[in-house]
């Protein structure tokens, strides 16, 4: 796989954490802080886990701790893919 999609990242994530809750807001769930979504910080270290070893890539934690949206996180782990970072 050459490329994140936020349909993919939200796929891990349920994976490894569970469904977020329900939510109602009127933007779009990638455009939503993960906190909202529902998910806490061993979720999240757990998505990072699951990234990297999908992916074959290391991402900085600070990066992936700055992302707080799922089109945030997509973004940075493509941008670590096409060597960007």
């Amino acid at each position: 796989m050459d490329r994140l999609t936020t349909d993919r990242l939200m796929e891990i994530m349920r994976e490894c954490a569970g469904d977020g809750g329900a939510i109602e807001t009127d933007r779009r769930p990638e455009e939503v802080e993960f906190a909202v979504l529902g998910y806490d910080s061993l979720a999240m270290l757990e998505t990072l886990s699951r990234l990297e070893r999908e992916f074959g890539v290391t991402i900085d934690e600070e990066e992936f701790a700055g992302a707080a949206t799922p089109a945030e996180l997509t973004t940075l782990v493509n941008r670590v893919l096409a060597g960007d970072v």
